[in-house]
């Protein structure tokens, strides 16, 4: 399971490194070849940046269940 949440985090980080390059590429209605290499290097690095950090781990409620707050 924690495999699956690894990747999905990383391929949502790759989506939104990648939209936020495109949009700023295409402001001038011209996407050069420079700005292609950009995108694909900001898709690249979050996708491998953001997998390689690993998820927290979950710790446990301090709140023992039937004693109360």
């Amino acid at each position: 399971m924690i495999k699956i949440s690894s990747f999905a985090k990383a391929i949502v980080a790759g989506l939104a490194a990648g939209a936020t390059a495109a949009v700023t590429a295409v402001q001038d209605q011209v996407v050069t070849s420079g700005e292609t290499v950009t995108i694909v290097l900001a898709v690249l690095g979050a996708l491998g940046i953001t997998y390689a950090v690993p998820n927290r781990p979950t710790q446990p409620d301090r709140v023992t269940p039937g004693r109360g707050v």
